[in-house]
């Protein structure tokens, strides 16, 4: 049985600060529904960034391509694109139109659709990191960039509120991975997780394969 109770409003992700919203995206519920399989879970993963002063960020001095053209959109959409030529990663467009900041989602804990998840990740369906990495959680979900713009108040991408939040102190904050480049830029401290659901929680979710 869910605790899900409805997809988080747009207002959500049109708020200023996207380090804020990066940390509040902890706990949520994030899902797809494709070819009438749902799968999905617990967010346990961001990473912030905050184009266009950001020197990680794609958007950095307001760089206006093909590619980065939908985080100037109004917050509330998918951004997908690929990475290395190998993998998509999918973000969170935050903020209002024409102020570029998005949230990489890096790893979530299944909860629905495992046996779905783990065909598609081709593992077995307990490994314990069928959906860590940011490559991985789009390939669990089996987000594409077919995917890229879509609203996520919506299916067939969504993101849901739960009935419990996160303890703040189990929220740990560190530097954003990959990211040599951004020099100081990246020490900054944007990247929110919990290691693990505590035990508490994780029974609040029977597994739905």
């Amino acid at each position: 049985m869910s605790l899900l109770t409805h997809c988080l409003p747009l207002s959500f992700y049109q708020r200023e600060d996207v380090v804020q919203i990066a940390r509040d995206l902890i706990g949520k519920a994030l899902f797809t529904c494709i070819d009438e399989q749902t799968t999905g879970g617990i967010i346990l993963e961001t990473e912030a960034y905050r184009g266009p002063e950001d020197k990680a960020s794609h958007a950095y001095n307001n760089r206006l391509t093909k590619r980065t053209q939908v985080m100037f959109e109004n917050g509330g959409i998918a951004y997908v694109y690929t990475c290395y030529g190998i993998h998509q990663l999918f973000n969170v467009v935050t903020n209002t139109q024409n102020i570029p900041h998005a949230v990489l989602i890096r790893a979530f804990f299944p909860t629905h659709g495992l046996n779905t998840i783990a065909k598609r990740r081709k593992k077995c369906i307990d490994e314990p990191n069928l959906a860590t990495g940011p490559g991985s959680v789009t390939q669990a979900l089996g987000v594409t960039k077919a995917h890229n713009g879509l609203s996520l108040d919506r299916y067939p991408l969504w993101i849901e509120e739960t009935r419990f939040s996160i303890p703040k102190n189990l929220i740990k904050a560190s530097s954003r991975i990959g990211i040599a480049y951004a020099k100081e830029h990246a020490l900054l401290p944007w990247r929110f997780f919990i290691p693990h659901l505590p035990h508490q929680l994780i029974n609040l979710f029977p597994k739905e394969n």
